[in-house]
């Protein structure tokens, strides 16, 4: 996969088994991004190794706190245990008991590659796609743009995804061209981190008309907190892979009545259990999911649900966690 941040090949993460007094089982996924957020997982390796293999809760709790995604993995290991085997995650425990299909946004690749594969995807019913930017000189990703654009039939969407790679000028020129197109957001045009990025993202979100989306200026539960704060107008792209606690984020953002579009942050089956069964709990507007990422692994017992137009809840209760542990052994 390649983006901004580079060309990704491997996935560096672990996965945590707990096992209570009674013998049941609670897995979680420790998967920290590359360029995406702070983390890694050597760092979350050794705070575990530091605990031995008899803990409590508590000592869990003491984990660094820095360590997001270690938390996030030991919350989903515990509601796992808490709830059993059959269940999955949700703000109050479980699933709906029924859910509509959920429509899935189709990862495109950067560059030439991605005029391919629209014309195979749309024969699948794909109807939303993701395109990374920012990889290409502008010039040509423009020219590029316009082609996608004619290739789309009536009704279908493209997001773009920029992953922080372009100037202030350059993310005007961009926005300029999306104007008046079937652009449903473009994510995060400049980057996350430096003096007064805040300000030019809200200020580059007031002055053009295509939505903007928030994703690595939400490395933290704490960030989507901030931009909830200061009043962010555009989409939120939550990867609950990547949060301590995305039960009550997600809470926040429901009572704020915020767009929300959940995202993979390149999971194995288990992390993405846990993730898309938040998913399937929200309770606003259901944006494509941005989930259309597998098979991504050479074993296919880790990968999540297979890039379909549409993610059903029997393709995330199929989902066997005790399994991929197995290949992963």
């Amino acid at each position: 996969m390649r983006t901004a941040h580079g060309l990704f090949t491997a996935r560096d993460g672990g996965i945590i088994r707990a096992i209570d007094e009674t013998g049941s089982v609670g897995l979680g996924e420790v998967c920290p991004l590359p360029g995406f957020n702070r983390e890694n997982w050597s760092d979350c390796e050794s705070a575990l190794g530091n605990l031995g293999n008899h803990v409590s809760w508590e000592d869990l709790a003491r984990l660094p706190k820095e360590l997001e995604c270690l938390h996030g993995a030991v919350a989903a290991a515990r509601r796992m245990l808490e709830l059993g085997p059959g269940e999955s995650d949700g703000e109050n425990g479980d699933l709906p008991l029924t859910s509509p299909a959920w429509p899935v946004a189709s990862l495109l690749s950067a560059g030439r590659a991605a005029l391919g594969e629209v014309n195979s995807r749309l024969e699948l019913g794909f109807r939303v796609f993701k395109w990374k930017v920012g990889v290409a000189p502008l010039g040509d990703e423009l020219a590029l743009l316009d082609d996608i654009l004619a290739r789309l039939p009536e009704g279908a969407r493209l997001r773009l995804d920029a992953n922080g790679a372009w100037d202030r000028r350059q993310a005007e020129r961009w926005l300029e061209r999306c104007a008046d197109r079937p652009i449903e957001h473009v994510e995060q045009p400049v980057n996350a981190e430096g003096k007064g990025s805040a300000d030019l993202l809200l200020g580059l979100a007031g002055d053009y008309p295509t939505p903007l989306a928030l994703d690595e200026s939400l490395v933290r539960g704490s960030d989507i907190t901030t931009w909830l704060e200061m009043g962010w107008p555009g989409v939120f792209v939550v990867k609950p892979s990547l949060l301590a606690d995305p039960v009550t984020i997600l809470r926040r953002l429901e009572r704020a009545k915020s767009m929300v579009v959940f995202s993979s942050a390149l999971e194995t089956a288990i992390g993405a259990r846990n993730a898309l069964g938040l998913a399937f709990s929200w309770r606003g507007e259901r944006r494509a999911l941005g989930f259309g990422v597998w098979p991504l692994f050479h074993e296919p017992h880790l990968n999540g649900p297979h890039a379909a137009p549409f993610m059903h809840l029997a393709d995330l209760t199929r989902l066997d966690p005790h399994q991929t542990w197995t290949a992963l052994n």
